[in-house]
């Protein structure tokens, strides 16, 4: 895979954007675990990190970046700019995580 800078901002330090390529995107859906509900019942309770979905939610964001990156390596970019994490609920106790931002070429 191509080494592509990701930046939350719309320039590159030191680098000039020659060409927008697009919108570039990757999803994944999360959905909660049986046992992971169980320690989030406790920690309601007693108050706490629930390192379960912590971990998941990692794997979610880590899952849907890399085909943001896919996708933007297909366009042939060098950055994704103003990249940003979108987070919604659907049916069934999952979540959605998006990754987006704009595919852009450099000099």
């Amino acid at each position: 895979m191509k080494d592509i800078i990701i930046t939350t901002t719309e320039l590159v330090a030191g680098r000039e954007v020659v060409e927008t390529l697009g919108l570039v995107k990757g999803n994944t859906i999360y959905t909660r675990h049986i046992g992971s509900d169980i320690v989030a019942s406790l920690r309601s309770v007693i108050g706490g990190e629930i390192k379960g979905y912590v971990k998941a939610f990692v794997s979610a964001r880590d899952e849907a970046t890399k085909r943001m990156l896919l996708e933007a390596e297909g366009l042939g970019a060098d950055a994704i700019v103003c990249m940003r994490y979108s987070t919604s609920q659907v049916a069934g106790g999952g979540a959605e995580i998006l990754a987006y931002g704009t595919a852009v070429k450099l000099r």
